[in-house]
């Protein structure tokens, strides 16, 4: 199979990236800006791969997209390229709007221009289309309840409205021209590679270097998280077996508090590696004000997938969130270059 990905370069696209290149007999495709957060030492143990092609560029710029799609001859695209921090929508919402909801227009507009039996170069069966998106779409939930596939839309932020309109936009080249697409809404995700400005990986830097860990508000707000790894093979597992029009929610079964999620960093990394004073990490928590609009929980419901393909995250959250710290305890030169960058962990999205 040869698969076009968009936004390769950065964290869960590099991911999927990676576990193609390790895992199948695939080739791929990268289109990647690289703005901030996409970063091509993510992919630099695959860059002399002849299965492995990137291109820099927008996925806005209408004739570089049809020219890359026109060339390249894919069987699929998976769509991952997307402005994807909520702290920074709130403070330049128009990139999100550009990228989020014009990008996916201009691929859906190239893709389907592709599949035209009166434009296309040569036979290309079984195309599809994956387009990747979030759970954040669906908004808030209170204590109870979790989110399924025909939960409606009700984002709060930016970046879950330019989201939740490129969702849109896809069902509609499905239902207007009868566009092959499929869409899957995910979780939080952790694991190798995340931009460090996220929770996590923001969490393991500053305890790195005796910062203070800013938790929102309380700290109770409430994510359902899953392991990177489990997400790219969930998405390949749909872009094989998904039925076309579908939407197919993926989750980590993984509801923790914010503040939790620091408090086990802490207590991992006292264990892994203790501070010099012999003090816990849970020293360095500080609560700060809470975001704008913050969502109080998101929970995925995935019985879909999970009944329909017989897919399951093999991840614990304590598996997940072990294999996390320990991949950025060994790979801090790769975070550190990020701070020296593109990155100086200022506080975004206040509103001001």
């Amino acid at each position: 199979m040869k698969i076009l990905v968009t936004g390769g370069c950065g964290f869960i696209g590099s991911n999927f990236v990676l576990q193609q290149i390790n895992t199948t007999k695939n080739s791929i495709l990268n289109i990647d800006k690289l703005t901030y957060a996409g970063n091509l030492n993510n992919l630099s143990k695959i860059l002399k791969d002849p299965r492995y092609q990137f291109v820099k560029g927008d996925i806005c710029d209408a004739e570089l997209v049809y020219s890359t799609i026109s060339d390249f001859q894919p069987n699929a695209i998976i769509h991952f390229a997307a402005e994807s921090h909520v702290d920074r929508s709130i403070d330049r919402p128009m990139e999100f709007v550009n990228t989020n909801i014009l990008g996916t227009a201009t691929l859906l507009n190239a893709s389907r221009n592709y599949i035209d039996p009166k434009n296309r170069k040569s036979e290309v069966s079984n195309f599809r289309f994956l387009h990747v998106s979030t759970d954040e779409v669906f908004g808030s939930l209170g204590k109870g309840g979790f989110f399924n596939e025909t939960t409606p839309y009700d984002p709060s932020s930016p970046y879950s409205a330019s989201k939740a309109g490129s969702d849109h936009l896809v069902r509609a080249w499905h239902r207007t021209y009868n566009f092959p697409a499929l869409i899957t809404n995910c979780s939080n995700n952790c694991g190798p590679y995340q931009f460090p400005e996220k929770l996590i990986p923001l969490t393991i830097s500053n305890c790195m270097d005796e910062k203070p860990l800013p938790v929102y508000g309380e700290g109770l707000n409430v994510r359902d998280w899953l392991y990177v790894a489990d997400h790219c093979d969930a998405i390949y597992t749909v872009l094989q077996n998904g039925v076309v029009g579908e939407t197919y929610n993926i989750g980590g079964n993984n509801e923790i508090k914010n503040i939790d999620i620091v408090i086990t960093i802490c207590t991992i990394l006292d264990e892994l590696k203790p501070r010099i004073n012999g003090n816990s990490y849970t020293d360095l928590i500080t609560y700060v004000a809470d975001r704008p609009g913050h969502d109080y929980r998101y929970a995925i419901d995935a019985t879909k997938i999970k009944n329909e393909m017989n897919w399951e995250p093999k991840e614990t959250f304590e598996t997940a969130i072990r294999k996390t710290i320990k991949w950025y305890l060994e790979n801090e030169d790769w975070w550190r270059k990020i701070q020296k960058g593109t990155y100086n962990q200022e506080r975004l999205g206040m509103g001001d």
